[in-house]
């Protein structure tokens, strides 16, 4: 009878989340004009009666961290003392890079900075200011915060699974501070919202990749940009991230990360040094600076007393974005982090991709600023009115466009395939109980991410994507706050670090 009922609690997980995502499918392909007015209407309430929330959720998980970082506890080893990492210091870094940001910094390098400088120039007047404060929205946005609330779900998971012998589940955290029978319950309910949560982060990410793909693939081609061919680029990649995700962690996700990973490293370098390499350097050594000074301010603006949007469109979004992104995120953190003690895994989470985010904004950002403010090429009404082709007319002022056009091409493509692959994964897992799950699984979660995609985009293009990751945010965001508790206590634990997560830990309760 126990077998039973285990079985059936994880077939429910999986039954319930894939029929709220036919729902959902159903809906938007029966009703798009409606569906694209919900999803908008769902923004708006969302963003203006829970932002605050949201902010607060963010600031506390990054505290938290670096407070853990500077605590003895940060000694501990993630699978025991014996434990040592299964993936070296590069291939673990660049797993961190491509799940953890992957399409969006494509996306919005170029234009965000761009379309923050339009903004706020009406406020502060076009020039320096307006440039400045542009880039230090966009550090807020890609630094610490995000990085933070996935250091903190992958930690709390990898402890747990690794260290207390639990399953792969966010039911485990639930254990320390509910009793038994509640944990389960309330860890069912955390689990489906982790996958519907996933699945909406991805797709944000899908979104905007298949529309940055398209944009340049028709720059290269002459083939028309539109839905016709988001679409074509969603059904190929999702193809081949299922290839991917079938050859497992160690395999194509691993060996695809590391790759892309040193692809955009090189268009970084190559968009550095034919660009303005000083211009640049400078910029870089402000925008870190303005950044840690103002972090405090930056990090707990409401606009409360000003009555405008500007929060709402870009902060709320991000924060609801990169929590939505969290479990998957986390998740994948946990399953390639074993080995690690607390304080290199925090500060290998926290700081290395922060500071690649920083370099990354800064080199095409500023340059694009640089050709908004000496050039005057006015790249921001450019930017503002294509940002999803905004990359490649970056590109265009640069030597040898044709050439990089196709490697930024060929960098999205690749970023669309691990976020496909890895979200897969860990959808899959969370799905099969923890345990390791099968082909048919991946195969159907692979599938989902891309079907939702389309829809999404044919529903109301990024905004409904965008409305989505904003309303799938907050329900794991009110989790992650019983995260610090929960770990907090466990750290203090004598546990006995097993080889191998022991079943018993979980069937006995």
């Amino acid at each position: 009878m126990p077998s039973f009922k285990k079985s059936l609690g994880r077939m429910s997980l999986f039954v319930v989340s894939a029929a709220i995502i036919a729902l959902l499918l159903v809906f938007v392909g029966v009703q798009g004009e409606a569906a694209a007015a919900m999803f908008s209407r769902l923004q708006d309430t969302m963003a203006s009666s829970t932002g605050w929330l949201l902010i607060f959720i963010m600031n506390a998980v990054l505290l938290f961290a670096l407070y853990l970082l500077f605590t003895p506890l940060a000694k501990i080893r993630l699978g025991g003392p014996d434990a040592r990492p299964d993936f070296s210091r590069l291939d673990w870094f660049g797993m961190l890079f491509a799940a953890g940001m992957g399409i969006g910094l494509l996306f919005y390098s170029v234009s965000e900075p761009l379309e923050h400088y339009a903004a706020y120039a009406a406020y502060n007047g076009e020039g320096a200011r307006a440039a400045q404060v542009s880039m230090e929205m966009t550090f807020l946005h890609w630094g610490l915060h995000p990085w933070g609330i996935y250091a903190l779900v992958g930690l709390t998971l990898a402890f747990f699974h690794y260290n207390a012998g639990h399953k792969l589940s966010f039911e485990a955290p639930l254990r320390e501070l509910l009793p038994a029978v509640w944990a389960r319950r309330l860890g069912w309910v955390a689990n489906l919202a982790a996958v519907i949560g996933t699945i909406f982060g991805i797709t944000t990410s899908l979104g905007l990749g298949a529309s940055q793909a398209s944009a340049g693939i028709a720059e290269l081609t002459g083939l028309e940009a539109g839905l016709g061919l988001n679409l074509i680029v969603i059904g190929v990649v999702c193809s081949l991230a299922l290839i991917s995700v079938l050859s497992g962690l160690g395999n194509g996700v691993r060996l695809l990360s590391k790759l892309n990973l040193l692809i955009a490293a090189a268009l970084m370098l190559f968009v550095l040094f034919a660009g303005q390499p000083l211009f640049v350097f400078k910029a870089l050594g402000e925008h870190l600076g303005t950044y840690i000074n103002d972090l405090p301010q930056l990090s707990t603006w409401n606009e409360t007393y000003t009555g405008t949007d500007t929060q709402s469109q870009w902060t709320i979004f991000y924060w609801s974005w990169w929590i939505s992104w969290s479990p998957f995120v986390g998740m994948f953190i946990a399953q390639v982090s074993k080995g690690r003690t607390i304080r290199e895994y925090l500060l290998g989470v926290l700081f290395i991709p922060t500071l690649f985010n920083f370099l990354w904004m800064t080199v095409f950002g500023s340059n694009a600023l640089f050709l908004e403010l000496f050039e005057n090429a006015n790249f921001a009404e450019i930017v503002t009115a294509a940002p999803d082709a905004s990359l490649y007319r970056l590109l265009d002022y640069l030597p040898l466009s044709t050439l990089t056009m196709g490697v930024a091409v060929l960098v999205v493509l690749v970023f669309f395939v691990t976020s496909a692959d890895s979200g897969a994964l860990v959808v899959s897992t969370l799905t099969s109980n923890g345990n390791d799950p099968s082909w048919r699984q991946r195969f159907f979660w692979v599938a989902a991410v891309g079907l939702v995609t389309a829809f999404l985009l044919r529903a109301g293009g990024l905004g409904a994507l965008q409305s989505a990751a904003i309303a799938s945010g907050l329900p794991f965001g009110l989790l992650l706050l019983t995260f610090i508790p929960a770990l907090s206590i466990a750290l203090r634990r004598p546990y006995i670090c097993p080889e191998a997560p022991p079943k018993a830990i979980d069937d006995a309760q």
